[in-house]
């Protein structure tokens, strides 16, 4: 089984239904994973949006099981800045990016601008 990396946008259209959730089919699913620092930004988004945070705790840990944030992850996401930093991609997404190099797993986001990015793994725009 080869594991597929799931962005925080790519949960969040999971979870609210949005235009794209129709491509992460099963068995992406059940081969897909997150990174815990994805998973801290999947909740926050649900408690800014008034969410109770125990529910949206469980809403976000649901989707898909978490890998942890490794020293060797925040070492790669750091390499990842200049590289990336056209893109403008934050902490988490280039978090979510090392977690799949570092499986070398394919990616899945709602992001367009990661169709560009060129990191050693393929990279799946959902919408």
């Amino acid at each position: 089984m080869s594991k597929k990396v799931l962005d925080a946008s790519a949960i969040l259209a999971i979870l609210f239904h949005e235009p794209g959730e129709e491509k992460l089919t099963d068995e992406i699913l059940d081969e897909a994973v997150l990174s815990t620092v994805n998973l801290a930004e999947v909740h926050s988004k649900l408690v800014k949006m008034g969410h109770d945070p125990e529910a949206a705790w469980s809403d976000a840990e649901a989707v898909a099981p978490t890998e942890d944030y490794s020293p060797a992850h925040a070492k790669l996401a750091g390499t990842l800045a200049k590289s990336t930093s056209q893109y403008g991609l934050s902490l988490g997404d280039r978090s979510c990016l090392a977690l799949a190099i570092s499986l070398g797993a394919e990616v899945y986001t709602t992001e367009k601008l990661w169709k560009n990015l060129k990191v050693g793994v393929p990279i799946h725009v959902i919408r």
